[in-house]
C-alpha cells in the first residue's frame, strides 16, 4: 500500500471509529426520543457515509454489515417500522460487529478475520419483520434524557443541522444546494417538494423523493447532502487541525525538559545575583531570565491547553454500558451525568477510562437493587445512577453516585476478618468511613458468586492502583438502604505539578502541592506518643504522625529539637508528614519511575530540581492511609 493510500486508510479509521462512538450515543438517545426525525436523520447519514467510505477501500464485509444496519435505518425513517429496543439492541450489536471488523482492518488490513454471518441473520429478520417490535422488552432499558443544559446532561444531541443565531443567514436548504450545483433542475425540486407536502405524515425525505423519481442519482445526493451539513455546522468547527497524540506528547516532554532547564537557570541566576550584586550583566541577565521564565509558563500553559480533553470523551461509553448491563441484570436504571464540559489531560483520561467502567459497573450489579426490592422497601422500582464531574483547585473530582442498597458494615468487617485482613482489635478502632475502603484491599469481595459483571475480587484494588498510579486517590462512602458514591480525585495533568520541596537529613523530597493544607512549626516536646505511636494534637484534632527518615530509613540527628510538620489530607483524613525543613514551593515535572520502584510504598515519581539533584515525589494518598493504619493498629494494642 502506497503513502497516500496509506493516509485515506488512516484517516478512514480514525473518521470511522469517532463515528461508531457518536452512533453508540445517538441511539441510547433515540431510544428514550423514539419520534426524533432529525436524529434519526443524522444516524442514516453516519452510516451511509461510512458504508461508502468503506466500500472504496474494498471492505466488503463491513459494508454488508453497514448496509443492513442502513436498511432497517431507512424503513425506521420511513415509519415502516417502530423504533422500539429490540431494534435498538440489534443495530447495537451490529456497531459492536464493525468496531471488531475496525480493530481487524487497523490489526491485519483487511476485515476478513471477523465473523459476521450471526449479525447479518438478525438484521435480515428484522428487515423482514421476522422479530417483535412491542414497546417495552422484558427487561428494562435505560432511559436518558436527551435535553441539554448549562448544568447537566444525559447525552448531547446534535440536531441536523446546527442552530444558528438569528442574525446570521440560515443554511442553504437541500432543494436550494441541488439547483445551485446543477445537480437538479428547478422545476424537479419544485415537483418533488409539491408531492411530499400532500404525503401524509411521516413525510418522505425530500432526497428520497427524488432518487425515486431518477432525478437525481445517489451519488449526487450524497454530495449535497454533505455539502448542506458542512455549511450548517459553525465556522469554529472547521478551524481545527487533528494533531496525533504522540507529537504532542513529544512536544509536552520537551517543554518538560526546557521547564527542568529554566529552574536550573533561575537557581543559578540567583546564586549570581548574591555573590554580584552590583554586576550590570548580572542584573541584566536576571531580566533575561525573568522574561524567560515567563514565556516557559505561558509555553506550558499553551501546549497543557492542547492535551486537554473534557471528560464527557471518557463518559462516552457510559451510557451503552449501562443500558446494556441494565437490561442483563433485568434492572431499571437511569443514568445522569454532570459535568461533562470538564477538562483534563488527555493522559489522564487515558488512563481513568477502565477504572471508571469498573466502578459503574459495581454500582449496577452490587448497589442498585431488583425493580421488585425496590418497591418492597418503599423506593421507586427505577434505580438513579449519577456521575458528576467538577474542578476543584488544581484537580478533578469525578463522583459516582447510587441509591441503592448501600454496604452493611457488618457484611465488610467479617470478611475482612475470615481472610485476615485486620484484626479484631484494629476493627475497634476504625471509623465507619475506615472499614467502607477495606473493599480497596487486594482480594477483598463480598460477592457471594463470581460472575462476569462482579469479577473475582480482585476489581476494587486494581482500580485504587491504576488511579494511584496517576496521583489520583479514590474513596468510598456509603449508608445502608440508602445508596453508596464513590469520590474519586485526579490532578489535572500528570507530567507538571506545583510541589512543596522539603529537607530531611539533607535529603529532598517533593510532597505535591494539591495535598498539602498547611505546614506548622513545631518542638521535639509538641510530639506525643499513644501506643508507641507519634502523633500531635493541632486544633482540636489528633494528628498521626509520619517522618520521612524512618520511611526510608534514613540515619536521623536525634538531638534536633525543632522541627516542621505538612499537614497532608485524604478526603477528610489528615496526617502530619515531620520534615526538618521547608525549602521552597516549585514546578517540577513529573518522570515516571513505577517499573524500578512499584515496590517502594510511598513514592509517585521523581524529579529533577533545580540544582540538578534526583528528587522523590511523595505519594501523599498512601502515607495517609499508612498512617492512618499503623494510628489504628496503636489505638488497638
Amino acid at each position: 500500500m502506497n503513502d497516500e493510500m496509506q493516509e485515506i486508510l488512516n484517516d478512514f479509521l480514525t473518521e470511522s471509529n469517532e463515528m461508531l462512538e457518536m452512533l453508540d450515543q445517538r441511539f441510547i438517545t433515540l431510544e428514550a426520543d423514539p419520534g426524533n426525525k432529525d436524529l434519526l436523520n443524522e444516524i442514516f447519514r453516519a452510516m451511509h457515509s461510512m458504508k461508502g467510505s468503506a466500500g472504496f477501500l474494498g471492505f466488503n464485509r463491513l459494508v454488508d454489515v453497514a448496509h443492513r444496519g442502513e436498511n432497517i435505518l431507512n424503513k425506521l425513517r420511513q415509519g415502516e417500522m417502530a423504533v422500539v429496543p429490540t431494534v435498538i439492541s440489534v443495530i447495537l450489536e451490529a456497531i459492536d460487529v464493525i468496531k471488531a471488523l475496525m480493530a481487524d482492518i487497523r490489526e491485519s488490513g483487511t476485515d476478513l478475520h471477523v465473523a459476521t454471518d450471526s449479525i447479518a441473520a438478525k438484521l435480515d429478520a428484522i428487515i423482514n419483520g421476522q422479530v417483535g417490535e412491542s414497546a417495552s422488552p422484558e427487561v428494562a432499558s435505560v432511559p436518558v434524557q436527551a435535553q441539554a443544559s448549562s448544568s447537566a446532561s444525559s447525552i448531547p444531541v446534535s440536531a441536523r443541522g446546527s442552530t444558528v443565531a438569528p442574525s446570521e443567514p440560515a443554511p442553504p436548504t437541500l432543494g436550494e444546494i441541488l439547483v445551485n450545483e446543477g445537480l437538479a433542475s428547478k422545476d424537479q425540486v419544485l415537483d418533488a417538494l409539491n408531492a411530499q407536502q400532500h404525503q401524509p405524515e411521516p413525510k418522505t425525505p425530500l432526497g428520497e423523493i427524488l432518487l425515486q423519481a431518477k432525478a437525481i442519482t445517489e451519488r449526487a445526493l450524497d454530495q449535497a447532502l454533505q455539502k448542506q451539513e458542512k455549511q450548517a455546522k459553525p465556522a469554529e468547527e472547521d478551524a481545527t487541525i487533528r494533531v496525533e497524540t504522540k507529537r504532542l506528547d513529544s512536544v509536552m516532554n520537551l517543554v518538560g525538559e526546557l521547564v527542568l532547564g529554566r529552574n536550573r537557570l533561575i537557581k543559578i541566576g540567583t546564586q549570581l545575583e548574591q555573590d554580584h550584586e552590583s554586576d550590570p550583566q548580572v542584573r541584566a541577565l536576571s531580566e533575561t531570565l525573568a522574561q524567560l521564565n515567563l514565556v516557559t509558563t505561558d509555553l506550558q500553559l499553551a501546549v497543557m491547553k492542547t492535551r486537554m480533553l473534557p471528560i464527557k470523551k471518557v463518559f462516552a461509553k457510559l451510557p451503552r454500558m449501562v443500558r446494556d448491563l441494565s437490561q442483563k441484570l433485568a434492572k431499571q436504571v437511569r443514568l445522569e451525568m454532570d459535568g461533562e464540559e470538564t477538562e483534563l489531560d488527555k493522559s489522564v483520561a487515558d488512563e481513568i477510562g477502565d477504572p471508571l467502567v469498573h466502578l459503574v459497573r459495581n454500582a449496577i450489579d452490587h448497589g442498585i437493587e431488583m425493580p421488585a426490592e425496590r418497591q418492597a422497601r418503599g423506593k421507586p422500582s427505577e434505580g438513579q445512577l449519577a456521575i458528576v464531574a467538577s474542578q476543584e483547585g488544581n484537580s478533578i473530582v469525578i463522583r459516582i453516585k447510587d441509591d441503592g442498597r448501600g454496604i452493611q458494615v457488618e457484611k465488610v468487617k467479617a470478611k475482612a476478618l475470615a481472610k485476615g485482613l485486620v484484626s479484631e482489635a484494629e476493627l475497634a478502632t476504625m471509623e465507619h468511613r475506615e472499614i467502607l475502603n477495606l473493599i480497596f484491599l487486594p482480594g477483598f469481595s463480598t460477592a457471594e458468586q463470581v460472575t462476569d459483571v462482579s469479577g473475582r475480587g480482585v476489581g476494587m484494588d486494581v482500580v485504587r492502583t491504576n488511579i494511584r498510579k496517576i496521583n489520583g486517590s479514590v474513596e468510598l462512602e456509603s449508608e445502608p438502604g440508602k445508596g453508596s458514591q464513590i469520590v474519586i480525585k485526579l490532578p489535572l495533568t500528570i507530567a507538571i505539578i506545583q510541589a512543596l520541596m522539603v529537607e530531611v537529613e539533607r535529603s529532598i523530597f517533593a510532597i505535591p502541592l494539591g495535598s498539602v493544607i498547611e505546614a506548622v512549626r513545631i518542638t521535639k516536646s509538641d510530639i506525643k506518643t499513644i501506643n508507641g505511636r507519634e502523633v500531635l494534637h493541632l486544633r482540636d484534632r489528633v494528628l498521626p504522625l509520619i517522618r520521612l527518615a524512618q520511611e526510608f530509613e534514613i540515619p536521623t540527628d536525634s538531638d534536633r529539637e525543632r522541627f516542621y510538620v505538612v499537614v497532608a489530607a485524604l478526603g477528610d483524613r489528615r496526617v502530619g508528614v515531620v520534615v526538618d525543613e521547608l525549602r521552597s514551593q516549585e514546578e517540577v515535572v513529573i518522570k515516571s519511575i513505577w517499573d524500578y520502584l512499584e515496590t517502594v510504598k510511598g513514592v509517585s515519581g521523581a524529579t529533577i530540581t533545580g540544582e540538578g539533584k534526583v528528587v522523590l515525589i511523595l505519594d501523599t494518598a498512601e502515607l495517609v492511609q499508612n498512617a492512618q493504619a499503623w494510628h489504628n493498629a496503636g489505638m488497638a494494642a
